[in-house]
């Protein structure tokens, strides 16, 4: 993957950034510690085991806390904060490609996902207060080609951990919004 090698502490205007981030408690700490990069091959690695562990939560999976979750990404869409190139919730992780709009920061982009959908989401759960979200990250996505890779990486994702024969068939996503 052609990924600017570090991670991006302030954002450009009109930048296009891939995110990923995982439920608290998915994997082991020590797994994440040794993983936690950009680094291609280690990210793929790490992609791979959110994708096939069986234990920790799962909340992705239950329809009502995805879709909370779905709303906090539409939410910043229709705040123009940025445009989505893609997104997929999987059980336990989810990844976004998106363009920030005008001046939007990109900090704050993810604290608005990422606190709209905890606190909707531990409501359900009858966690308030409880974390949701472990650590994320966050590559600059500098070239229109890699760009249109993450694109395709994110909607890919169901296909090849599993759970779906095509990318369209998975309801959770830019893909499978798009079919339906």
């Amino acid at each position: 993957m052609d990924f600017h090698r570090r991670l991006e502490h302030s954002s450009r205007p009109g930048s296009a950034y891939f995110l990923t981030w995982r439920l608290d408690g998915s994997l082991p700490v020590t797994r994440v510690t040794d993983l936690w990069t950009i680094d291609g091959p280690k990210f793929v690695e790490l992609d791979q085991l959110l994708d096939a562990v069986s234990t920790g939560p799962r909340w992705l999976e239950r329809r009502d806390v995805a879709d909370v979750v779905e709303n906090a990404i539409w939410k910043g869409v229709r705040e123009s904060r940025y445009e989505l190139g893609a997104w997929v919730l999987m059980p336990n992780h989810v990844h976004i490609a998106l363009r920030l709009l005008g001046d939007q920061d990109l900090a704050a982009a993810v604290r608005s996902i990422k606190g709209t959908s905890a606190h909707a989401a531990n409501r359900l759960l009858h966690g308030s207060g409880s974390r949701f979200w472990a650590r994320g990250r966050q590559n600059a996505a500098r070239r229109s080609r890699v760009y249109h890779y993450v694109i395709r990486y994110i909607e890919n994702n169901p296909v090849k951990a599993g759970p779906c024969g095509s990318a369209q068939d998975w309801p959770w996503s830019s893909a499978g919004k798009n079919a339906a």
